[in-house]
């Protein structure tokens, strides 16, 4: 209850700042605005990223959490920018050197926050809307792959987000033309609710038609749960995926893969819950006993401390490589390996962390890309 109290508070602080100092520099240019009508749209606009959360109408739910997607990288970029130019402006009238005309100072910072909100914004719309290709070769201490083995990794695809139904016709696209051996989807294949997904019938079709030798596998992440979460796994099953859920499958005779739960879907995953590494691995023992390499998708990197030299590659996704400047340097700091390749030593397995192929909240990729990650083993 704390934590939701300070999360309102200053969640509700920094909307009644940036709408109150917006309303500053229009005023200076249309002094005869209607503050009660002004309230009511920031209100509506700002609780709009909340609309998820809420009972309301289809209809209504997609109106409003595409308001508030698009609010998000907006509000992200106007409080930075609002912040630098007061601080610019406090700074310039203490010292001096600013002219000490405040309503038209505080119109041309805010039209310049403005300005710049924009330009971000619309980059990081343009950059959301291409799929990179990230490619790693992993050497692995088993001789089954003389002539290699191509996975297809990708996470965080999001359905049911701005624009992620596109982006899933174009992710198949770009995994056809890969021909992997084997994909691999790591978790957040849904944003919580299957309803936001505007044409589940033809998400299915596309999953159904990716073209991997030995097929699609995937483990759920924290997003994918919630009310609709029979329904996922339908749709799913109906694309052709199949889902471990702590289970494992063996790929071709030379892998085995396994699935985690996450220990933290939104909403629950119905009866299931996670268990502990030890046991889900000792269940895929008697298929790696003849020296198979175990193959661990498990969407959340901060859990890759669960598994030791037993395991020769994590896969994971979850942490979007911070999506927008500065998350990046942020998710460095939270996680064990927040993007890339990572192998502590010698005897420790291999991570692989994916930024995703979607976008999560806000539809924008600044100084980060959606991407598909291509892997050999050999």
């Amino acid at each position: 209850m704390i934590f939701v109290l300070t999360f309102v508070a200053v969640f509700g602080g920094a909307n009644f700042y940036v709408w109150a100092r917006l309303y500053q520099g229009l005023g200076f240019v249309f002094p005869q605005a209607n503050i009660v009508a002004y309230i009511v749209l920031c209100t509506i606009v700002s609780m709009s990223l909340f609309a998820g959360f809420v009972p309301f109408p289809v209809v209504v739910k997609r109106i409003l959490m595409w308001t508030g997607a698009h609010w998000m990288g907006l509000f992200a970029y106007l409080l930075a920018f609002l912040l630098i130019a007061d601080v610019v402006l406090f700074v310039g009238w203490m010292f001096k050197l600013i002219p000490n005309s405040a309503p038209r100072m505080r119109f041309c910072t805010a039209a310049i926050a403005v300005a710049l909100t924009l330009a971000v914004n619309g980059y990081g719309r343009y950059n959301a809307n291409r799929i990179r290709h990230a490619e790693y070769e992993i050497k692995t201490r088993t001789e089954f792959f003389p002539d290699g083995m191509r996975i297809v990794l990708v996470s965080d695809l999001h359905l049911g987000a701005v624009n992620s139904e596109r982006t899933l016709a174009r992710m198949v696209n770009d995994i056809n033309n890969i021909s992997p051996d084997l994909v691999c989807v790591a978790g957040d294949i849904f944003n919580n609710d299957i309803d936001a997904v505007r044409n589940p019938e033809e998400a299915a079709r596309l999953f159904k038609s990716v073209n991997a030798k030995h097929g699609v596998f995937a483990c759920l992440g924290n997003h994918d749960g919630g009310g609709t979460f029979a329904q996922m796994l339908d749709l799913l099953a109906k694309g052709g995926v199949t889902v471990l859920k702590d289970g494992h499958a063996v790929v071709d005779g030379r892998l085995v893969l396994v699935g985690r739960l996450d220990p933290s879907p939104i909403g629950g995953a119905g009866d299931l819950r996670r268990k502990r590494a030890g046991d889900v691995l000792a269940e895929a023992s008697d298929r790696s006993a003849s020296g198979l390499p175990v193959v661990v998708m498990d969407h959340n990197p901060a859990n890759i401390g669960e598994y030791d030299g037993g395991v020769e590659l994590v896969l994971s996704g979850h942490t979007h490589r911070g999506q927008i400047f500065p998350g990046n340097l942020i998710t460095k700091r939270m996680f064990p390996v927040h993007y890339g390749h990572f192998q502590k030593d010698g005897d420790s397995p291999h991570v692989v962390v994916t930024s995703g192929v979607g976008t999560w909240g806000m539809p924008l990729r600044i100084a980060t890309d959606n991407e598909i990650v291509i892997i050999t083993l050999r």
